[in-house]
This record gives C-alpha cells, sequence and structure tokens, in this order.
C-alpha cells in the first residue's frame, strides 16, 4: 500500500515536480521514497511496506533489462499462485510489486483477469515509450489525472498533482450543485477543475500520438450467469465458501494487523471468519460514545467475546473529537460528508501497532442491506401509480410531507414525481442531502446535478447490458458505482492512508460479487437484515447480532454541533456564504432551519458544508 505520482511528457524541471508530488504523500508510505526519470516520464513512489518489507522491494521497480518500470499502490493477495507460471523470469524479491512488474510485461492488461486484490498503478516501456495506468476492478485504490499542454500528470492523490503546481486549485463550479446534492462527486469528475478520476476497473493506454481508455472489468459484463440455476441450498454453500476465500486471501501480510468491528453483521462475520484463520486472538477496534443511542461497544464485545479476539474501544467525547478534527480533515483529499469516523478508528489502529485492517465495507451494498433495496422491490408492485397525472402523484408528494414532515417524505414525493419507477429514476434520490430545489437557491448558477442518474442508467437502465441483472443486484450496481466508490472507498482510503494504515474490504472481493450479483431477488431479498448472507453463514453468527436493529456507524454529529461544536459550524458556514457562487442568504438561512430543529435540515445537511468550506480555504482553492 503506497502513493505513486508521475507526469508524462517532456518537462524540464520534472525532478523538482516529482518530489514535491512524493513530498504531499508522504503519510500514505513512510517506509521508503523513490524516484525514476527519464526524458519522457517521471515516476515517483512513496511506500507503506506491507509485504517483503526489504529495500529490494521498493519502488519504482524495474525488470531485469531496464526496459519497462513499475509504480504500484495495492496488494495482489494471490500473488504467490501468480508467480509460478511467470517462470523463467528472474524474480529478485518476494514481492507482489514484482509479480505484477513481471505479468505486466509477460500478459499485458489480460493479466489483471487473474489477479485477486486492490490497486492502482502506471506501468512504462521505455521501448516503446508507452504508458499504461489501471485500476482495480470495485475502484478501491483510487487514481487521478490533469493535463497540461502535452503532459499528463497523475496521482494517487488530487493535493499531490496540486502540489506539482501544473495544474492551479480552481473549483469546478460545474460539479458544485452534485457536491451540495450527495456530498460528493460522482464518476470520472472531482471538485477540481481540469483533475478527473480514472474509473474503476479501467486503464488508459498513453503514447506519443495516442490515448486510450479501455473497460477490462465490469460487474454488469462480468457477473455469474450459472448461480441463477442453482438451489437455495448450493447458493448458500457458494456464497460461504467465497466469502470465506475472500477473508483468508486478505490476511497475507508480513506487518501486524487486526480488523474493524462494529459488532453489525458486516464486520461481525469478517472478523468471524478471520478469527478462524489466524495462529492467536485477532485484534479489533471499535469506536463508543457516551450517548448509548449511538454506541455499539455492547454488541462490539460481545462478538469480540464470541471469537475471543483482543478487543480495543476508542471511547470519543465532543471534546477529543475536537483535538483530533484538524487532522481528520487535513486528512481529506476530496471534500465529503462521511470520513472522520474512520479516521478516528484507523488512528486507534495505527497508535496500537497495526498496520493492516480488515473492514466490513460492501456489505450492505451487496447482501440488499439499505432500505433503497426494499424500496425499489416495492416501487415495481406499485406501477399503477404511473397511471395517475402528474400532478395527481405531486399532490399525493406534497400530502406525505405535510403529515410526515421530514427528509423521508421529501424524497418520496421526488419519486412520485418521477416519469418512471426504474432503478435510475427511485435511486437518484436515495443519497441525496439537498433537492435540486434548495439548490438553486443556493447557487448563483446551479446548473444541474444529474451523475448518479447517468451513472445509474448507462450501468443498468433499460436498454443497457446490466438491465438483466436481477432487479436487487441493479440497485447493488447502481450503490458501488455511486455511494460506495465516490464516497465509502475514498474515505477508507484517505483516512487509513492519512495514518499509514492499509484497509482490505473482503466483501468487494470480484469472485464474490460476481456470485451475489447473480443470485435471483427471490433468494436475496432481505425479510431479515440481509438475509442471504447470514443464512450462508448460519453456524457463525449469533441471533443476537442477526436481528439486533441496524444502527450505521455514526457519531452524536446532531447534538455536537448544536453545543460542543456550534461555533465552529457556524463560522464555517457563514465563511462558505460569502464565496462567490452562492447566494449568502440561502446558506445562513440553511444553517439557521438546523439550529430551529426543521426535520428537513439534519446535521448531515449542514455538516458536509462545513467540511466543503474548510477544504476549500486549507487547500487555497480559488472559487
Amino acid at each position: 500500500m503506497c502513493g505513486i505520482n508521475g507526469i508524462y511528457g517532456k518537462l524540464s524541471n520534472q525532478r523538482e515536480v516529482i518530489a514535491r508530488m512524493n513530498g504531499a504523500l508522504a503519510h500514505r508510505g513512510p517506509n521508503a521514497e523513490g524516484i525514476f526519470i527519464r526524458t519522457e516520464i517521471a515516476l515517483g513512489h512513496r511506500r507503506l511496506s506491507i509485504i517483503d518489507l526489504s529495500d529490494e522491494a521498493n519502488q519504482p521497480m524495474s525488470d531485469y533489462t531496464g526496459r519497462y518500470t513499475l509504480i504500484y499502490n495495492g496488494e495482489l493477495y494471490n500473488y504467490r499462485d501468480l508467480r509460478g507460471p511467470l517462470s523463467p523470469y528472474p524474480f529478485r524479491t518476494q514481492s507482489d510489486t514484482e509479480v505484477l512488474l513481471a505479468g505486466l510485461i509477460k500478459y499485458g492488461v489480460n493479466f489483471l483477469k487473474d489477479c485477486h486484490g486492490m490497486f492502482a498503478f502506471a506501468f512504462w516501456d521505455e521501448q516503446e515509450h508507452h504508458l499504461l495506468l489501471g485500476r482495480d476492478r470495485m475502484g478501491i485504490k483510487p487514481l487521478y489525472y490533469a493535463r497540461k499542454g502535452s503532459n499528463l500528470i497523475f496521482s494517487s492523490e488530487i493535493r499531490a498533482i496540486i502540489e506539482s503546481g501544473l495544474i492551479p486549485a480552481q473549483l469546478n463550479g460545474s460539479t458544485l450543485p452534485e457536491y451540495l446534492r450527495y456530498q460528493t462527486v460522482h464518476g470520472s469528475n472531482t471538485i477540481i477543475e481540469g483533475i478527473y478520476s480514472l474509473p474503476a476497473g479501467t486503464c488508459m493506454d498513453i503514447t506519443d500520438s495516442d490515448e486510450l481508455l479501455h473497460t477490462w472489468w465490469h460487474p454488469t459484463r462480468n457477473y455469474n450467469h450459472e448461480v441463477a440455476l442453482m438451489s437455495l441450498s448450493d447458493t448458500k454453500d457458494l456464497i460461504k465458501l467465497r466469502f470465506e476465500q475472500a477473508v483468508k486471501r486478505r490476511l497475507v501480510a508480513d506487518v501486524p494487523f487486526g480488523a474493524f468491528l462494529s459488532g453489525g453483521i458486516d464486520s461481525s462475520a469478517v472478523v468471524g471468519v478471520a478469527s478462524k484463520f489466524v495462529s492467536k486472538p485477532l485484534r479489533t477496534f471499535t469506536v463508543t460514545f457516551h450517548e448509548s443511542q449511538y454506541s455499539e461497544a455492547i454488541h462490539a464485545a460481545e462478538v469480540a467475546r464470541i471469537f475471543g479476539t483482543s478487543h480495543t474501544e476508542i471511547k470519543l467525547s465532543p471534546s477529543e473529537l475536537l483535538k483530533d478534527l484538524p487532522a481528520a480533515l487535513s486528512a481529506m483529499d476530496h471534500p465529503g460528508g462521511d470520513g472522520i469516523n474512520t479516521y478516528i478508528v484507523s488512528k486507534a489502529a495505527k497508535d496500537a501497532g497495526i498496520t493492516m485492517v480488515l473492514s466490513g465495507l460492501g456489505g450492505d451494498e451487496l447482501f440488499a442491506g439499505y432500505p433503497i433495496f426494499t424500496q425499489v422491490s416495492e416501487l415495481q408492485n406499485k406501477q399503477w401509480l404511473l397511471s395517475f397525472p402528474k400532478f395527481s402523484r405531486a399532490l399525493m408528494g406534497w400530502a406525505a410531507k405535510i403529515n410526515r414532515p421530514g427528509v423521508a417524505s421529501e424524497k418520496t414525493a421526488s419519486v412520485l414525481e418521477q416519469d418512471y419507477f426504474d432503478t435510475e429514476y427511485a435511486f437518484q434520490f436515495s443519497r441525496e442531502v439537498m433537492s435540486e430545489k434548495s439548490i438553486r437557491q443556493m447557487l448563483q448558477n446551479p446548473g444541474r446535478a444529474n451523475q448518479v442518474f447517468n451513472l445509474v442508467h448507462e450501468a443498468v437502465g433499460y436498454g443497457n447490458p446490466g438491465f438483466a441483472l436481477p432487479l436487487l443486484s441493479r440497485v447493488s450496481v447502481a450503490e458501488m458505482s455511486t455511494y460506495l466508490q465516490s464516497v465509502l472507498l475514498r474515505d477508507a482510503d484517505q483516512m487509513g492512508m492519512a495514518n499509514a494504515l492499509e484497509i482490505r474490504v473482503p466483501f468487494l472481493d470480484h469472485e464474490l460479487v460476481e456470485t451475489v450479483l447473480g443470485v435471483p431477488d427471490l433468494l436475496k431479498y432481505p425479510h431479515t437484515p440481509k438475509k442471504l448472507l447470514t443464512d450462508s453463514l448460519a453456524e457463525l453468527l449469533p441471533e443476537s447480532i442477526i436481528h439486533r436493529p441496524k444502527m450505521g456507524f455514526t457519531f452524536p454529529w446532531d447534538g455536537w454541533m448544536r453545543n460542543e461544536m456550534r461555533h465552529w459550524c457556524g463560522d464555517h458556514m457563514l465563511a462558505l456564504s460569502r464565496r462567490s457562487p452562492f447566494h449568502a442568504a440561502a446558506v445562513q438561512r440553511r444553517w439557521d432551519r438546523f439550529l430551529k430543529n426543521d426535520p428537513s435540515v439534519s446535521w448531515s445537511r449542514i455538516w458536509y458544508l462545513c467540511v466543503l468550506e474548510n477544504w476549500l480555504s486549507q487547500n487555497g482553492v480559488n472559487t
């Protein structure tokens, strides 16, 4: 796990620039730094040593001929299995890096299809002057790029590209409405103008004369069709096998490791399976609070006792959070409404001597753990509502908002006004934190914020290949290509790496994902929480964990923001209101409505605005 930087194209001060970029990624790789310079390429690397801790495994890594050079951020969990067929390549290390290097030399992009892991890399062929950039199937590891004249600049982080001095720190006004609507920016765009994200499961081929972006893996093209023909018993057996394989693969490390444990189904499943494959008690970590309605301490402690882990509780108060808040906010490479919780628990794990942890991230997306899964299913049984004129459905929505004021009713009203109830039409509202109407009031030039609709339509909409997926699997793909990649995985990467901690996610093992996406809705429908998963692991998880109310991993922000953090939040809302894209009065009205307990303006609809202002100010972004 590391940080990578690069500049393709001739640049007079390329060593100076790549050194600055490396410096911006020092937190990602405290163990070693490397730079590779040739006429048309500059590559930089910061290393966090996980596999083969020797200096020989440092990067950039060149092959024995000197023709090929690789920089790589990630882990190949099956690198030992891949190594044998690459003979007679003369390996000099025991690292997964050299396996990836040898594989790309021999097979090119096709080698990636055999790789189990998370990765982003740059592979340089000096003879052909050919650069290949690549990213893993699920988008677990980031890779950003920008263009400056004939140069291509790329990095693991946006801030390193800004630090190059080649790309100005200018707010992307076209993506600001999307940030306001969803507390993030999706797809290939970012909050900074001219900086883009390489999509998950894609590679970019760059030569002096051409640049080609192609997809080498996508869930709608690679799911397991044969699962639909299997019995329920065989399906559960296969899911159990795939999950256990996924966890076991991710235990490969030459450093101390542990796991995040909330006491919910997903993290408990990971910890339970991992405990079967380790020789001593697994280290586990959870964040707890004095506010009992937010604390999962009792459930995490129960799971820790059942599986005999060495458990650590991180007790957090408002004063302790405020002490760590500046560092946590500084860790954000892209602003967003979440992630502080991941920073806190990552810091505690690192302070305890841990360098790698397992996480239950992805379980909800894969096994229908969110309300949107049942909501979309129910909408399919209410297609008759579409026979009513749109104004009649708008009246129904208005009545719902009057009778039950709040965010849920507003979203219901928005769905009722759609032309169709297909996945992309309903899903676009599920993660919405600000309505388009409010955005128009908030911004001087509001534009449109429909990227979620576009991404979901292209993946699983009518007429596209993914439409053949079962309905619940379509919702899974929608979640994976939006919220999971652009919020949860981004947060896990930037907050884990801010503490030089690698976070591994077994639920996003591609063989497990491909299997579960092929399961029919009849077997997957969550009559009880994540029923297919819990039934597949029936002997592992206690009933008390399976059937306890879902809490989610969040802090007691509402009370803290009205009390201990009130001045901090108020100051940031005021500063944001003074920026040119915003209508000052609208920003202040939103803050006032929160303080007056307006049910349609919850803490999450304020917090991400404070984070945005902090990030813009801290990174000197011109608005």
